[in-house]
């Protein structure tokens, strides 16, 4: 048996005196502006759990890490990701996770081969089976005003 899973997330880019950092997939990436959340606001982390979540039929990642709650304050993505696939249990193999994020900058080109590692090990499986690329919106929407970013995932699991 093989389930499919789509996760979308979207955050806003913070204003430079709030000092938050920018994470995506688990790197900090030089910026003086990071992205507004309750936890550290990893887009594509998120993005990557609610499709993680969604293929083996589970809730959405604010089910199982609410904003209301102040453990999650700052909380790193990548270890949600970690809790999110002890939820899940073994019973589910990873096949592969593919995912984008939509941003104008930064550009993540330089940043793929360690947040492809970082989601790798999160979810227990090699490295080649998670797809991470970019792109923009030609200067369009909320992402080509710089306003923030987005990022889309699709995880596909495999009954062991």
């Amino acid at each position: 048996m093989m389930r499919v899973g789509l996760g979308v997330d979207v955050h806003a880019f913070a204003a430079p005196e709030q000092g938050r950092r920018l994470v995506l997939g688990g790197v900090e990436i030089p910026s003086d502006r990071g992205l507004l959340g309750h936890s550290d606001a990893d887009v594509l982390a998120h993005a990557i759990t609610d499709a993680f979540l969604g293929a083996a039929g589970l809730e959405d990642i604010g089910h199982y890490f609410p904003d209301t709650e102040e453990r999650y304050r700052e909380a790193d993505s990548i270890g949600l990701l970690r809790e999110a696939r002890k939820l899940v249990g073994e019973s589910w193999e990873v096949s592969n996770v593919d995912s984008v994020v939509v941003c104008e900058w930064p550009r993540i080109k330089g940043y793929r081969g360690a947040m492809r590692k970082n989601l790798a090990a999160a979810l227990g499986v090699e490295e080649s089976r998670v797809g991470v690329r970019g792109t923009t919106t030609e200067r369009l929407g909320f992402p080509g005003r710089g306003e923030g970013i987005a990022a889309q995932a699709v995880c596909l699991l495999e009954r062991r």
